[in-house]
C-alpha cells in the first residue's frame, strides 16, 4: 500500500530529501501550494489559502494518509487546522500556539521552568508609551508575538532605540498580525491571551550563552530527541552565521535541555509532531535558557542530518505524521561534521552577480558536497526583500560538510571569498 502524503509548499530541494528517506519507497509527496508564494509573499491571505489547499487535497482521487511541513508561519500554523479537517494526526491548534504565540509561549514555560526564561512583559506598540519595557531595565529584545526569521525583532538600548523600533514595527506588523490573526479565529483561547492578538509585542530581557537548537518529536505521548545543533552568531552582530551538526556542547548542557524541554512539551499536551527548541547555554553559570520553540523540524537542518547521519530530518515529521516510529541512524553520512551557513550583506545595495552553477561546481573540488541555494536575483535591491531580519539581508545558504569544524570554518571562507554578490552599494 503507498501513503499519500501531501507537503504544504514543498519545494525541489526538500522534495529531494523527503524522496531519499527510507519510508519513500512506500510514499507519494504531494505539493499543496506554490513555494513561492510562502517564502517570498509580501502578506499571507490565510483563509484563502487554507480554503486552496483544502479543496486541493478534498479533490484527490486516492487514500489521504499524512499532512506534513518544514517552513514556520504560515506553513506551521496551517497544519493543525487542515489535519483537524481531515482527521489526519497532528499537533492541536492549541498546543501549537503555546509555542508559537511568544506571549502565550513564556505564560505557560513560566508556569513550570520559571528559572529558564526571561523576564518579560507584553507590549501594545500602537498604545501611547513613552518609556518601553517599564519593568524591564535596557537593555532587552521587542519582538512581535509572531513573526518569522527574527523579523522585526530589535535589540533596545535605550529611549531612542525604543521609540526607532515602535515606528519601524507599527509601520510593518501587519505582515504577520493580520494573518496570524485568521488563524487566532480557529482557536479556543484562554482569558490571559484572548485579547492578545498579532498586533502585539513582547519585550524580553536579555540572556545568552553559546546558542544551540535541539530537535526532536513526540509520538504517542513519548519525547523523543535525535539531534543538537550549534547556531553559531557573529561577534560583533546579532545575526547567524552558521548552524553546525553535531554540536560540541557538554553533555551536562544537553542533559539540562532535554530535562527543560520534556517538562514544558508534557504541560503543554504536545503530541503527534516534530518540533525543534532553541536554548542558550551559560557556560559559566552553567545554565540553560529556553530562547523559543517551534513546531516543526528545521529545514536548515535537514541537510546537516543527511550529511552526518544518512537521513534528514524529514524522517520524524513524515513517520510522526503517519503514525510510526521514526528510525534515526547515527554517523552513516559521508561526513563527521556539516553546516548550513548564511551568505549575508550587512548594507543595503543592488546585487550584480548571482554566482552561477560552474562556478559552484568549480568549488565542488575544494568544498566537496556543497549545496549553493541563492535567495536573490540580479539586479535585487536587498532593502526590498521580503522578511529579513533586522540587522541584514540574507543572500544564500551554502550547505557543506567536513571532517571537523576547524574544516567548516576554512570552507566556509572558501565560499564567501569565491561566490561573490558584487553587491553595488552606492
Amino acid at each position: 500500500m503507498a501513503f499519500n502524503v501531501f507537503v504544504l509548499g514543498m519545494d525541489e530541494f526538500n522534495r529531494q530529501k523527503l524522496e531519499r528517506l527510507p519510508v519513500a519507497a512506500e510514499c507519494t509527496f504531494h505539493g499543496l501550494l506554490d513555494p513561492a508564494e510562502i517564502m517570498e509573499a509580501e502578506y499571507f491571505p490565510i483563509d484563502d489559502m487554507l480554503e486552496r489547499a483544502g479543496d486541493q487535497i478534498q479533490a484527490f482521487d486516492g487514500s489521504i494518509d499524512a499532512i506534513v511541513g518544514y517552513v514556520d508561519f504560515p506553513v506551521s500554523t496551517m497544519l493543525p487546522i487542515l489535519a483537524r479537517r481531515f482527521g489526519l494526526r497532528g499537533l492541536s491548534l492549541e498546543s501549537l500556539l503555546k509555542c508559537e504565540h511568544k506571549y502565550w509561549s513564556r505564560l505557560v514555560q513560566r508556569e513550570v521552568v520559571p528559572q529558564h526564561i526571561p523576564h518579560f512583559e507584553l507590549v501594545d506598540p500602537f498604545a501611547d508609551i513613552s518609556v518601553g519595557g517599564r519593568n524591564l531595565e535596557y537593555p532587552f529584545w521587542l519582538k512581535p508575538v509572531k513573526s518569522a526569521g527574527s523579523y522585526l525583532g530589535f535589540r533596545v538600548e535605550n529611549d531612542a532605540d525604543f521609540q526607532n523600533a515602535l515606528a519601524e514595527i507599527r509601520d510593518n506588523i501587519g505582515i504577520f498580525a493580520e494573518p496570524f490573526d485568521r488563524i487566532l479565529d480557529h482557536a479556543d483561547l484562554p482569558p490571559e491571551v484572548a485579547d492578545v492578538g498579532g498586533q502585539f509585542c513582547i519585550a524580553e530581557s536579555l540572556i545568552g550563552g553559546r546558542q544551540c537548537t535541539i530537535e526532536g518529536y513526540v509520538h504517542n505521548g513519548e519525547v523523543h530527541f535525535h539531534g543538537l545543533i550549534d547556531s553559531i552568531r557573529a561577534k560583533d552582530r546579532p545575526t547567524f552565521l552558521r548552524y553546525q551538526y553535531p554540536s560540541r556542547l557538554p553533555r551536562r548542557a544537553r542533559e539540562q535541555m532535554e530535562a527543560i524541554a520534556h517538562q514544558v512539551l508534557k504541560h503543554i499536551d504536545f503530541d503527534q509532531s516534530a518540533f525543534n527548541i532553541e536554548f542558550f547555554w551559560d557556560a559559566e553559570a552553567d545554565t540553560v535558557w529556553l530562547l523559543e520553540i517551534n513546531t516543526r523540524i528545521a529545514q536548515h537542518h535537514s541537510d546537516l542530518f543527511e550529511k552526518v547521519d544518512g537521513v534528514s530530518n524529514h524522517e520524524a515529521a513524515v513517520n510522526v505524521a503517519l503514525g510510526r516510529q521514526p528510525q534515526f541512524p547515527e554517523g552513516l553520512g559521508q561526513f563527521k561534521y556539516a553546516a548550513c551557513c548564511f551568505l549575508r550583506s550587512y548594507k543595503d545595495g543592488v546585487v550584480g552577480h548571482v554566482p552561477e552553477k560552474d562556478e559552484v561546481a568549480a568549488l565542488s573540488a575544494d568544498v566537496p558536497g556543497i549545496i549553493f541555494e541563492p535567495h536573490v536575483t540580479m539586479g535585487t535591491r536587498l532593502s526590498e526583500l521580503t522578511h529579513q531580519e533586522t540587522y541584514s539581508y540574507a543572500l544564500a545558504l551554502v550547505y557543506l560538510g567536513g571532517d571537523d569544524p576547524d574544516q567548516l570554518r576554512e570552507r566556509f571562507e572558501l565560499c564567501r571569498e569565491r561566490l561573490d554578490f558584487a553587491i553595488k552599494t552606492a
